[in-house]
């Protein structure tokens, strides 16, 4: 098994892409996170109070379910993990998988997409959700669809 992972949540397939062809690049195991129930185009309108996605990141307390396929982490010293950024920080399904997994003496090196926000305070935002001794370190923003050679590029600077 590889010591390095690419775990990623997307919602409408852009940070999948990415994803994906960072596993590629860094030449790592690739896992999806999963929500038990999937985001529809309804709960993703940022603009309605009452979507989905805006009741959730109002209340950053919210765990939205994940699928539950026992994926272990236990092998992995470092984990790229991938989300759409949503207000400045992390979706909550983010803390949902964080939760869900023992990422003790681990390196989270963050990812994100999004249509125009930067991470603001996701890290602060992340880090109640893992223990002590997990590094979880801002990335980047990687829209633009990067080619493998530049997340190659990108990967190595945190390697």
């Amino acid at each position: 098994m590889s010591k390095l992972l690419v775990a990623f949540f997307s919602a409408s397939g852009v940070t999948k892409g990415v994803a994906e062809n960072l596993a590629k690049a860094a030449k790592a195991d690739i896992y999806e996170i999963r929500p038990q129930v999937p985001y529809t185009d309804a709960d993703l309108n940022w603009t309605d109070k009452s979507s989905r996605t805006s009741v959730e990141m109002k209340d950053w307390s919210s765990r939205p379910a994940i699928v539950d396929d026992k994926f272990d982490v236990s092998g992995y010293e470092t984990v790229f993990l991938g989300f759409p950024i949503w207000w400045y920080i992390a979706p909550t399904i983010i803390n949902t998988f964080l939760e869900a997994h023992d990422f003790s003496n681990k390196k989270i090196i963050l990812f994100g997409t999004s249509g125009g926000s930067r991470f603001g305070s996701a890290v602060r935002n992340l880090q109640p959700s893992v223990a002590d001794s997990c590094e979880i370190i801002e990335g980047d923003v990687l829209n633009g669809n990067p080619s493998i050679e530049q997340l190659k590029e990108w990967a190595a600077k945190f390697l």
